[in-house]
């Protein structure tokens, strides 16, 4: 029994594979019935992460895929030349395999980049975008130092191969983005990350994508959002933000909303993943926000 049968088992949670053109399988998760939401998971875990809510998600379709080499799903080479393109890819791939016309595309952290990469490459397809914390490499973030030093040639490489995740380790690496407390109310997720940590293909293939954004100097440019990227967006956007999330403070939150064509800001106590602290409250906001953007 793999970990997704054991969290699973029993919840009502629907458990899929997506064949895609590319011919490779999309493991996803999905829960409630109504307008669509594609949820896209930050670096480091998978769709389990969404556990909490995916319990609180019934007038919506809330559909969350492992990114490729995370959870279930099957890895592609990263490259950091395509590494927007082949996201880009993939969510389209995604959406194609799922039957998805149009859509609302959410996602936190490393999976927020992917959601606007995505609404500004097909705003044809997408109905809204959902932040569900702060996305890194838009203008004003920062580099986490734990990612930073993970990221780092050589060092990182060392602390790949010796680093064991444990449990103890999880909740650091969180307490370092602020969810020191909140992600012990969350055994399930610090298992999910614990297994996906000691997963060769998943530390792999998370080291590669975060070079992929992160260089020594901070963010890559070629690989970060700009200005112009956001005032591009023209998909209605809703933020939801931790006022305690070093990764962006509230001011970058607020700056980055007035980039924006049609954004709405809500700021929450708590740091980088805020449904942890708040299942009920983000996931009513998601819930809100998928069923005003989807046709009548």
């Amino acid at each position: 029994m793999d970990i997704h049968d054991e969290l699973l088992g029993g919840s009502g949670i629907r458990r899929r594979y997506v064949e895609v053109r590319s011919g490779r399988r999309v493991h996803a998760l999905e829960s409630g019935e109504g307008p669509p939401v594609l949820l896209l998971h930050g670096s480091s875990t998978s769709s389990i992460s969404h556990l909490p809510l995916h319990e609180r998600l019934s007038t919506v379709r809330a559909i969350s895929v492992d990114r490729p080499g995370c959870g279930l799903s099957e890895a592609i080479p990263v490259s950091v030349a395509r590494f927007c393109e082949d996201a880009v890819r993939f969510v389209d791939e995604v959406a194609d395999g799922l039957g998805l016309t149009s859509f609302v595309v959410g996602g936190n952290s490393m999976g927020g980049v992917w959601a606007l990469w995505y609404a500004i490459a097909h705003p044809d397809r997408v109905r809204g975008v959902a932040l569900l914390g702060s996305v890194p490499a838009l203008p004003g973030t920062r580099v986490p130092t734990p990612l930073q030093v993970a990221t780092t040639p050589l060092l990182g490489d060392v602390l790949a191969r010796t680093m064991k995740a444990t449990p103890q380790r999880v909740v650091r690496l969180l307490s370092s983005v602020g969810e020191g407390e909140t992600i012990t109310r969350h055994p399930d997720i610090i298992r999910s990350v614990v297994v996906a940590g000691n997963d060769p293909m998943a530390s792999a293939m998370n080291l590669a994508e975060l070079r992929a954004v992160i260089s020594v100097r901070g963010y890559r440019r070629a690989n970060s959002l700009s200005e112009a990227d956001l005032r591009r967006l023209g998909a209605p956007t809703l933020l939801i933000w931790g006022d305690n999330d070093p990764v962006g403070s509230v001011e970058v939150a607020q700056n980055v909303t007035r980039l924006i064509r049609d954004a709405r800001l809500e700021v929450l106590p708590g740091g980088h993943v805020p449904w942890l602290g708040h299942p009920d409250t983000v996931a009513a906001m998601l819930s809100e926000f998928t069923l005003a953007n989807s046709p009548a």
